[in-house]
């Protein structure tokens, strides 16, 4: 069984996609052993509650700071016994420290086609704003390893989604949601676990399923 840690800020509808993927059996083999909020109200938190799954929160604030915060962070992942790390909202900074312990472990899901709307300050609904602002036609999603840079690890797998007339910020973001970040996030797990995907002179090679 491959075993995965979810990190979340907020609502977790990233988090109830892996969920959902899991137990309707499309996402096979794969296991959510922690999810871990830096907020104590996440909704995220009680999804994982009603599911079995073991949740915490950890909060920064608890911490005298970011390094016994990323220390404290590091030993429960670790005790988890997780394979991958899979970022799903979760709006802390990692430090240096913690992408070098996991590294080549931890994956993010990001509400664009990177490299376009992404880097500082780029998440949430700020993305969608961006992105109508700018008056692109085409969206979507990214998963990607995550390295010491925001947004700059190598991307595993992107879907586009069409703009459409009369779209706001919200209506945008529901339909990425809906139309890639909840499809390709358990596919880019999936294909992990299975041990289809390496990276490659700074790119990473998913190879399609036998």
């Amino acid at each position: 069984m491959f075993k995965i840690a979810v990190l979340v800020s907020g609502g977790g509808t990233n988090l109830q996609a892996v969920i959902d993927s899991i137990e309707n059996g499309s996402l096979k083999d794969v296991s959510i052993v922690k999810v871990i909020s830096n907020k104590e109200g996440a909704y995220a938190l009680e999804r994982a509650q009603k599911h079995g799954i073991e949740a915490k929160c950890i909060s920064p604030g608890s911490y005298a700071d970011r390094t016994e915060y990323f220390d404290a962070m590091i030993e429960e992942i670790r005790a988890s016994g997780a394979d991958l790390i899979v970022l799903a909202g979760f709006l802390v900074v990692l430090s240096s420290r913690f992408v070098e312990a996991f590294k080549g472990k931890i994956i993010n899901i990001h509400p664009s086609l990177i490299p376009a709307f992404c880097g500082d300050g780029y998440y949430g609904l700020k993305v969608h704003e961006q992105a109508l602002k700018r008056g692109v036609k085409v969206t979507g999603a990214t998963v990607h390893f995550v390295d010491e840079g925001t947004d700059t690890g190598p991307i595993i797998i992107q879907k586009a989604v069409y703009i459409e007339n009369g779209d706001t910020p919200e209506i945008l973001q529901k339909r990425v949601m809906e139309q890639a970040e909840w499809k390709i996030l358990p596919e880019a797990i999936q294909a992990i676990a299975e041990g289809r995907v390496h990276t490659e002179d700074g790119r990473a090679i998913m190879e399609d399923k036998q």
